[in-house]
């Protein structure tokens, strides 16, 4: 059974929230703060958190942000944020959906299955990419440099697999996003900067001078075809 962990300071929305996930066959664990957050999703394991804004002890910005270095679960953020520069912001931290508050309870478990999908993949066989020193197995929505593991998230993997299946084919921003979100955030490309920036930190020897992921300055980028 998938867990979902859900991340709220309110009981009557966590208590809304938990029995209709329930009721969607996912199994529910529960955290009131930021703090509490990490501690359940080390603990647990979730393959998806539901993670609100406005959090004590640690903002639900803070938590994603810890989130994305130590684990590889889906997040969709859900805050009574309605402005773009919110969205964006969480977007750029690591969140995989955003959702504002009020929202439809169908619609976030519609949105949970989209992001647990884009997590899971749909290949039945191992597909393994091998450049340079990564190792990208895409069934197993797994990658390795030098034979470690890279705790990737689920965009930053997305956007690894898309530009390594084809080394020296230049993506625009907006390629890239297809490719790695749903289309509900097409409007906001220039975030692929930002995971970018995070998965070069990840897989680069030296993120400033890459030679796996590289800039095609004005339109968008390629994967190093010399690998």
């Amino acid at each position: 059974m998938t867990t979902i962990l859900l991340v709220d300071d309110e009981p009557k929305m966590i208590g809304a929230l938990a029995n209709f996930l329930q009721s969607e066959g996912f199994r529910i664990v529960t955290a009131a703060t930021g703090k509490e957050a990490l501690l359940a999703a080390e603990a647990e394991k979730p393959a998806l958190v539901v993670l609100d804004w406005m959090l004590p002890e640690l903002s639900g910005i803070e938590v994603c942000r810890e989130l994305r270095r130590t684990a590889s679960c889906g997040i969709i953020m859900l805050t009574a944020k309605i402005e773009e520069t919110d969205k964006i912001v969480g977007l750029e931290v690591g969140a995989d959906d955003y959702m504002t508050k009020p929202f439809s309870l169908r619609e976030l478990a519609a949105r949970i299955r989209s992001v647990l999908r884009r997590i899971r993949g749909t290949a039945d066989e191992p597909s393994v990419l091998q450049r340079g020193g990564l190792t990208i197995v895409e069934s197993k929505r797994q990658a390795f440099k030098d034979g470690q593991e890279i705790v990737l998230t689920p965009t930053e993997f997305k956007l690894l697999a898309a530009l390594a299946a084809k080394p020296g084919i230049v993506y625009s921003r907006l390629q890239l996003m297809r490719a790695a979100m749903d289309d509900d955030f097409i409007n906001y490309e220039r975030t692929i900067d930002s995971h970018i920036s995070n998965l070069r930190r990840k897989i680069e020897d030296d993120p400033a001078d890459p030679r796996y992921i590289q800039t095609v300055y004005g339109f968008g980028y390629r994967f190093g075809d010399r690998l």
